[in-house]
């Protein structure tokens, strides 16, 4: 049975990319994508390449959504191998603690570790009663504890929370074969990196989909920089 990966937030940057090179590597692959018509227009160019793509609208703050996107995927494809949480916001690049305003905080939380929950929560059902699964969960070397500094207040915090559920959920699993990571891409040439970052979206993305591909004896609640750990 072909094997089945999601991705969220996949409509472009390192978010298509990692949709692509799972499709390369035989994968039927779950597009989501906070606006359905951006993530078709992303889906159209993959197809063009010969892989296998479905898109699904999916706003990863919205539990309901993961739920219904987890019983699309159950019902139409059989199985998901592996869930690649990639969708994240960054709202306050020049903010301090001191001044940030809280709103801003909970939205960041939201995204980009609720919404990770949320997809967690929905698609594990699912791995567990398959007894495989891969989770990838895209964080930032802006969030280790090595690297925590000034600036991005909501950004950091909301990725060390991230690293923190990796660590956590991956110990509750220790027992299946569900296996959960966390990645850095680096400093990537995206929207969000700008066009100064000197990694490409296929440099970024090839140890997210490495991840998602891991044998069973792989590693497990670890931080990947490069297929190399890296310092929580």
């Amino acid at each position: 049975m072909k094997r089945v990966g999601l991705v969220t937030g996949a409509n472009r940057g390192i978010g298509l990319e990692i949709c692509r090179q799972l499709g390369e590597a035989g994968y039927a692959v779950v597009l989501g994508s906070r606006d359905a018509a951006r993530g078709e227009k992303a889906a159209a160019e993959l197809r063009a390449e010969g892989l296998e793509v479905h898109v699904q609208e999916l706003d990863v703050t919205d539990a309901a959504a993961a739920r219904r996107v987890a019983a699309f995927v159950e019902g139409e494809l059989g199985r998901l191998d592996a869930l690649v949480n990639n969708a994240a916001i960054a709202l306050d690049p020049e903010d301090s603690l001191e001044t940030v305003d809280p709103e801003v905080m909970r939205q960041t939380l939201e995204t980009n570790f609720l919404g990770v929950l949320h997809g967690c929560q929905a698609f594990l059902p699912m791995m567990r009663r398959q007894e495989y699964g891969r989770i990838v969960n895209v964080s930032s070397g802006r969030g280790s504890f090595s690297k925590l500094a000034a600036g991005g207040p909501c950004y950091r915090i909301s990725k060390t929370a991230l690293n923190a559920l990796t660590v956590i959920l991956a110990d509750e699993l220790k027992e299946t074969n569900v296996l959960v990571n966390a990645m850095t891409p680096g400093w990537v040439r995206t929207r969000l990196g700008g066009l100064k970052a000197p990694r490409s979206t296929a440099e970024g993305a090839e140890t997210a989909v490495w991840l998602a591909m891991l044998p069973d004896d792989g590693p497990r609640g670890k931080f990947f920089r490069d297929r190399e750990e890296f310092p929580w």
